[in-house]
């Protein structure tokens, strides 16, 4: 919606109802201000996106995700994942606590860039940690390839030095609207579907999904269709991993705790550090 300006068009606010002419002007320009429905259209920048982090929406939408199952191996790795909102990271402290891989958010949509990427990215890989980047799913926002392309391009990448994870697609509910998007459960899958091929075009590596079983089953009707490609990143905060979506037989990372010394967010690999070495290896 334009800006109220001289001429008819102000003088007709004057006379809605009796309404004062500075109140309709004020919500007018409020509904131009990011964060505004308006404001979430096709390719437009998200209202918050420093406030979605892994696991931000689910923790708003989910009361607890445990369950009395227990899924974890022996042999595991720790792990962080960070976004803008924590700030720059103290590294080599976090690497003195055992943590050696770490998940940095790149993107959002495709206009956001996370301002603290090249510190906590970069930071991580000089403390002797395997890193990787992720994307903060938008499907109502633009296509799924239009997403993977941006993210491959800032931040996204792979490359075969053995010290960095592929990308992951961070898929939970909506911050801006409905939990889905306001997309079909067969809609959903074939957004995630657009984003995974584009993705492998442009780095070679299957995507990691990052999801919520009670998301997934919302949201796909608890599709099947990547669970051959994609390692399953699940977040359940409490002792055990729960129920997987999708017949995922196993997770490969579990987002454990938010509640982390230094940093929040924790996770565990699902296997030995010479696993992890494989998974970035490719």
């Amino acid at each position: 919606m334009p800006l109220p300006r001289s001429g008819p068009s102000r003088r007709a606010l004057s006379g809605t109802a009796g309404t004062p002419a500075v109140i309709l002007a004020a919500i007018a320009l409020l509904l131009t201000l990011p964060g505004t429905a308006q404001a979430q259209g096709e390719g437009e920048r998200p209202a918050h996106p420093e406030k979605d982090w892994m696991g931000s929406t689910i923790r708003a939408h989910e009361r607890d995700t445990r369950d009395a199952s227990s899924r974890t191996l022996a042999a595991s790795v720790e792990g962080v994942d960070v976004s803008s909102h924590n700030g720059d990271v103290p590294w080599p402290a976090l690497y003195k606590e055992g943590v050696r891989f770490a998940y940095v958010k790149a993107t959002e949509g495709t206009t956001y860039t996370n301002p603290k990427f090249a510190q906590q990215y970069n930071g991580s890989y000089k403390s002797g940690m395997i890193r990787g980047s992720y994307h903060f799913a938008l499907p109502s926002n633009s296509s799924g390839a239009a997403q993977a392309n941006y993210f491959a391009s800032h931040g996204g990448g792979w490359s075969r030095d053995g010290k960095t994870l592929p990308g992951a697609l961070d898929l939970e509910y909506n911050p801006y609207g409905s939990a889905c998007y306001g997309k079909s459960q067969k809609a959903m899958v074939d957004w995630i579907s657009d984003f995974a091929n584009t993705y492998r075009a442009r780095t070679s590596r299957h995507m990691v999904i990052y999801t919520s079983t009670t998301w997934w089953k919302k949201c796909t009707g608890n599709s099947s269709k990547f669970k051959s490609t994609s390692p399953l990143w699940i977040p359940s905060w409490g002792s055990s991993v729960g129920s997987l979506p999708g017949g995922w037989p196993f997770q490969t990372f579990w987002q454990y705790s938010s509640t982390g010394k230094t940093v929040g967010d924790r996770n565990r690999f699902n296997g030995a550090l010479s696993r992890l070495k494989v998974l970035a290896t490719g």
